[in-house]
């Protein structure tokens, strides 16, 4: 292991219930006084948004909300987000809601007035360097769901329509300048998006700990994320009201994100391009495949987990763990297989080429390849 590393932890959250009120004094930290909403078609008529955007047009920053976003965001749906913030003259964007909203709330505001495709700042090498920085419209995000993370993080995940690949869109100003945290808004979840994104934020946590790189900031927040799921997921799923449930599971889910600085691995490097292909629900998909990448990577990570596993209120070490999570799946009605979510078995090749070029790759503990990867692929659908 080499002891060096590039760290970067999150920006300023304002947590805690209620605190959706603040949302007007956060645009105005944020230099926003015509702000765009961007979030997903689902969320765009419920009553947690419609309340957001009368806190919004009640302190004279309009209602405006742009709310043509898919599940798994492609380059269609940017292009139309930059389209309406640029027509309505907007000076910074509120990502709100899950995953899919947060993320492409941050690329509209990202490329409303960069040059180049959005390709072209793909997370590879020092390629966010070709953005004009001082583009970059001002973000303020408010999670709706307790998964993704994405409100803690500096990147989106943008589905080429196209090649059906989904790509990690990189650069620092991408980080929210403030998030607020509400759990509030996350209680009408219901029990399949509560459980699909809980696990999401588990599955974040587990790829970080298992890691071999270099962060012992990110492993600790790895290991008390993991325990807050195990402790209060099952509690959100049984009663969505439970609002010491949701609040932790918030935490969680921003602690997930925050960890995964160390890494990703095997578990992302095949759900992405299930979801790109098959456009599944993406926590859900994390959550099948974990009990076979944890199978596949038990020589590397055993000794870890064995230590963890206590602190985790789990009995038996590694292979307590690893049972656990697929209890734990069984009791919120995740599928065991990938087929039972319309994956088929015909197209393992194409899916493993795609994982191996997923920059996920390089945070697992064993080196993946096309053979291993097509085996895990055999072993989830």
């Amino acid at each position: 292991m080499s002891l060096t590393g590039n760290w970067s932890y999150p920006t300023a959250m304002k947590f805690g219930a209620g605190r959706i009120k603040e949302l007007p004094q956060a645009c105005s930290a944020a230099g926003i006084k015509n702000p765009l909403l961007v979030t997903d078609r689902g969320l765009a008529t419920l009553p947690v948004t419609q309340s957001t955007l009368d806190i919004l047009e009640a302190a004279g920053l309009g209602r405006a909300m742009f709310s043509e976003v898919d599940p798994n965001p492609n380059e269609l749906n940017l292009d139309a987000g930059v389209a309406a913030y640029i027509a309505g003259g907007h000076d910074g964007v509120i990502a709100f809601g899950g995953g899919s909203g947060l993320d492409l709330g941050k690329m509209v505001a990202f490329m409303a007035c960069q040059t180049r495709p959005v390709w072209d700042y793909e997370d590879i090498d020092d390629w966010w360097t070709r953005a004009d920085a001082a583009a970059i419209a001002p973000i303020v995000a408010v999670p709706t769901t307790a998964g993704t993370g994405s409100e803690v993080g500096r990147a989106s995940v943008i589905t080429n329509s196209k090649t059906h690949i989904k790509k990690i869109i990189f650069h620092p100003k991408v980080l929210p300048t403030v998030v607020i945290c509400d759990p509030e808004l996350t209680m009408s979840m219901p029990k399949v998006i509560t459980a699909g994104t809980g696990l999401d934020a588990f599955a974040h946590c587990v790829e970080a700990f298992s890691s071999p790189h270099y962060h012992p900031m990110s492993q600790g927040i790895a290991l008390e994320g993991m325990r807050l799921v195990i402790d209060y997921l099952p509690r959100a799923y049984a009663d969505g009201t439970d609002l010491e449930a949701r609040a932790n599971m918030m935490s969680a889910a921003a602690m997930g994100a925050t960890a995964f600085q160390k890494g990703l691995g095997a578990i992302h490097a095949l759900s992405h391009p299930i979801g790109a292909v098959y456009n599944t629900h993406h926590g859900t998909t994390n959550a099948v495949c974990m009990p076979a990448v944890l199978e596949f990577n038990a020589a590397e990570i055993k000794d870890r987990f064995d230590m963890a596993a206590p602190y985790l209120g789990i009995a038996g070490g590694f292979n307590g763990f690893r049972d656990f999570v697929q209890e734990l799946n069984d009791s919120l009605k995740i599928p065991r297989r990938l087929s039972e979510m319309g994956v088929g078995d015909d197209r393992i090749d194409e899916l493993s080429a795609m994982a191996l070029n997923d920059p996920s790759c390089g945070g697992n503990p064993v080196v993946l390849t096309v053979d291993n990867l097509a085996g895990l692929f055999r072993a989830v659908i």
